[in-house]
């Protein structure tokens, strides 16, 4: 927390001049910093900051005097929906075509699925997510080209939400189903599928009941940490689609040097990042008995 409380203080620009104009008074400029607290060092900041989440505050919006709790988690939802719905079609796709590539090593089909893995994972999202948009919904339109209303009806937000969901799932397609085929290899090599194949096992079996479940243990970490990195991932994806969610909110909040806003809103996606990496580890011990066993 202290690098961003740092980092925030290294944006260029006044607060003040930002929120207030320049036509605002020295005095009343200094009274505004004074009422965010910026005026304080660093260490009474933090401290400030640290005891108001004690007690389950994130602070207070200066600027429309709202909640940033309800600022935050009126957001999440949007952020959560885009993250879950972007991860789930990388699995989707991903784990099946890495176990496609391992089956089939050296197949016109996995030499494709390899080149075109690289290139999703070489490309930044957004990167992707601004050619889907020009392709899409500007050149085809084919497809809603931004944002998406309050009152819109469920088939409307499904629809709206198909190119950043693909936008932000693309470089995760490509490095699962690199990571799954690599885990699949070695996992076909091991002696319990030799032994398997010389009792007469079926193919299917072996590639999907033993093979897979090992290879998938690997890239459980990879889904866990990505989750993370899927959240960043989504900030950029909802500005550059004029989404709802915590991109809109830390980008409003960056162009109006809103700290207690942008401060609130990164403390809660650490927060994210941290659990859903604990809860990886844990699940660990679901996929693997050995490692349950070494623990005992």
């Amino acid at each position: 927390m202290l690098v961003i409380v740092v980092l925030l203080d290294l944006v260029p620009g006044d607060p003040a001049t930002a929120l207030l104009g320049p036509m605002a008074t020295p005095e009343y400029a200094q009274l505004f910093i004074a009422e965010m607290g910026l005026d304080q060092p660093i260490p009474v900041r933090l401290w400030r900051f640290f005891s108001q989440v004690a007690m389950g505050n994130l602070g207070t919006d200066v600027i429309s005097g709202r909640s940033v709790n309800v600022i935050v988690w009126a957001a999440l939802p949007h952020t959560f929906a885009l993250a879950f719905a972007s991860m789930a079609l990388a699995c989707l796709i991903g784990i099946p075509a890495g176990v496609y590539g391992a089956v089939h090593r050296g197949s016109i089909g996995d030499t494709l699925m390899a080149m075109v893995s690289v290139v999703f994972v070489s490309v930044p999202s957004f990167i992707l997510g601004i050619f889907l948009l020009v392709v899409f919904s500007i050149w085809l339109n084919w497809l809603p080209v931004l944002g998406v209303s309050e009152n819109a009806s469920l088939g409307d937000q499904l629809v709206r939400m198909i190119l950043p969901t693909v936008a932000l799932a693309l470089g995760w397609i490509g490095l699962i189903a690199r990571l799954v085929r690599t885990s699949m290899l070695e996992a076909l090599g091991q002696n319990y599928v030799r032994t398997a194949r010389a009792y007469g096992l079926r193919e299917n079996m072996i590639h999907y009941k033993y093979a897979l479940k090992n290879a998938v243990i690997p890239t459980l970490a990879i889904i866990g940490m990505g989750f993370g990195r899927l959240l960043g991932g989504a900030v950029l994806i909802e500005i550059i689609f004029a989404r709802p969610g915590l991109g809109s909110v830390l980008y409003d909040a960056l162009q109006a040097r809103n700290f207690s806003v942008m401060q609130g809103a990164v403390f809660v996606v650490v927060v994210i990042f941290v659990v859903v990496n604990l809860l990886t580890e844990l699940s660990y011990s679901l996929f693997d008995p050995r490692i349950q066993h070494n623990r005992r």
